[in-house]
C-alpha cells in the first residue's frame, strides 16, 4: 500500500490568497477551502443558528388583570367643620375627588356642631328581612339618610367568611323605608364606577350604612416660579346633611376615614 510523503518541505497555494505556504501549516475550514492558520476564519454562528420551541399558546395558571374596589382613605385630624346650615365642609387634601361621587364616612369619635356620630357615619340596621328582588328596604332608623343614594347592606358568608355585601342605589326616602331600589348595584368613586355587586337575601338586624354625594369641591390657587404660574390644589369637598347643624365648629376626632360606599366586595 502507498503512503502519502511527510511535505517537510513542500508548500501549497491557499484557496484564500493564492499565496505559498508550507504544506504542514495549511488547514481546512467549515467551506472546504485549504487555507493557511493565519487565515482561518471559523463559521459564522448566524449560518447555524440553535434551533428554537415554538412560543407557546396559553399561560399556565394565569391570574389577569381586573379591577379592584378603592379603599378608605385616613382624613386628617379633626376634618369635619359644620355651620348653622346642612353644609358640611371636609377636609381631605390632594383627595381627588369628583363632584356627584358617593362617599362613606367612618370612624368618627366626636360629635361636630350638633351632628351626631350616627349621621356622620349613616349607620342602621334592617328592620324586615331583604329578598334578592325587594324595591323597598325597611331600616331600624332611617331619618337621618338622604332622600336618594347608596346604601351598602353588610353580608359575610358564613362558609368562607369572606365579605359579600350588596351596595343598593334607592330613589326616595318615606321615614324609615327606602324606595325604588336597584338592587346589586356599584357608587361612583373618584369618578369611576366598580363593578356591580350581587343580589342576595339579608336578615333581620344586618348592618346597614348610608352615603353622601359630594356637591361641590374646595380648591385653592398655588402660585410657583415656574409655567404655569398657578395650579389648584384640592382641598376637600362638601355635602349636604339632612338636618341642619346647630352651631359653628371644626373636630370629629382622630384617625376618621373617607372611602367609597363598598370596599369589602
Amino acid at each position: 500500500m502507498s503512503s502519502f510523503a511527510q511535505g517537510k518541505f513542500a508548500l501549497a497555494i491557499s484557496d484564500r490568497s493564492g499565496l505559498a505556504f508550507p504544506h504542514n501549516e495549511m488547514v481546512t475550514e467549515w467551506n472546504g477551502a485549504f487555507v493557511h492558520v493565519s487565515e482561518f476564519e471559523p463559521k459564522q454562528p448566524q449560518l447555524q443558528p440553535k434551533p428554537t420551541n415554538a412560543d407557546p399558546q396559553a399561560l399556565q395558571n394565569a391570574r389577569p388583570a381586573r379591577t379592584e374596589f378603592p379603599t378608605e382613605d385616613f382624613l386628617p385630624d379633626n376634618p369635619f367643620t359644620t355651620a348653622s346650615n346642612t353644609v358640611l365642609k371636609i377636609d381631605f387634601p390632594f383627595g381627588d375627588l369628583e363632584i356627584n361621587d358617593q362617599i362613606r364616612l367612618r370612624n368618627i369619635t366626636v360629635p361636630v356642631g350638633g351632628v351626631p356620630i350616627t349621621t356622620f357615619e349613616l349607620s342602621t340596621t334592617l328592620d324586615t328581612a331583604a329578598t334578592a328582588t325587594d324595591t323597598t328596604i325597611v331600616l331600624q332608623t332611617g331619618t337621618h339618610l338622604p332622600t336618594s343614594g347608596y346604601i351598602v347592606i353588610e353580608k359575610v358568608n358564613s362558609d368562607s367568611g369572606l365579605f359579600e355585601n350588596e351596595t343598593i342605589k334607592y330613589t326616595g326616602r318615606t321615614g324609615d323605608n327606602l324606595t325604588g331600589c336597584t338592587r346589586g348595584t356599584s357608587a361612583p368613586y373618584r369618578g369611576e364606577t366598580f363593578r356591580n355587586t350581587t343580589a342576595g337575601t339579608h336578615p333581620i338586624g344586618a348592618k346597614v350604612y348610608g352615603s353622601y354625594k359630594i356637591i361641590s369641591l374646595n380648591e385653592s390657587t398655588v402660585y410657583s416660579t415656574g409655567q404655569p404660574a398657578t395650579s389648584t390644589q384640592f382641598d376637600g369637598i362638601n355635602i349636604t346633611l339632612v338636618s341642619a347643624a346647630t352651631s359653628t365648629e371644626t373636630g370629629g376626632g382622630f384617625r376618621c376615614t373617607i372611602g367609597p360606599v363598598n370596599d369589602k366586595a
